[in-house]
């Protein structure tokens, strides 16, 4: 009975101390860059012809797609991407 309790008690220990290391990472506010130009073509274009459509695309380039599609051909080039206005972040308190 005793080797149960300590097995236990050691397990319920060991799940604290790793949440407490995962919540202190993200507690940080450790900022991720955001993706290059080149890193959005490589995830959204779906059928790889080096541009985006408007039906490729998600996120803050779907919401601003005209602001952001320059010359207006209905697709995004990466120069195009490159020249995109940036996204405000959240407000800091």
């Amino acid at each position: 009975m005793k080797r149960i309790t300590l097995k236990t008690g050691l397990l319920f220990a060991m799940l604290v101390a790793f949440g407490t290391v995962a919540a202190n990472a993200q507690s940080k506010g450790e900022r991720k860059e955001p993706p290059t130009a080149t890193e959005l073509l490589k995830q959204m274009d779906k059928d790889e012809d080096g541009q985006l459509s408007k039906e490729e695309v998600k996120g803050p380039l779907k919401d601003d797609f005209d602001k952001i599609d320059a010359d207006e051909d209905g697709f995004l080039s990466k120069e195009e991407i490159e020249n995109a206005p940036k996204p405000k972040g959240r407000p800091r308190n």
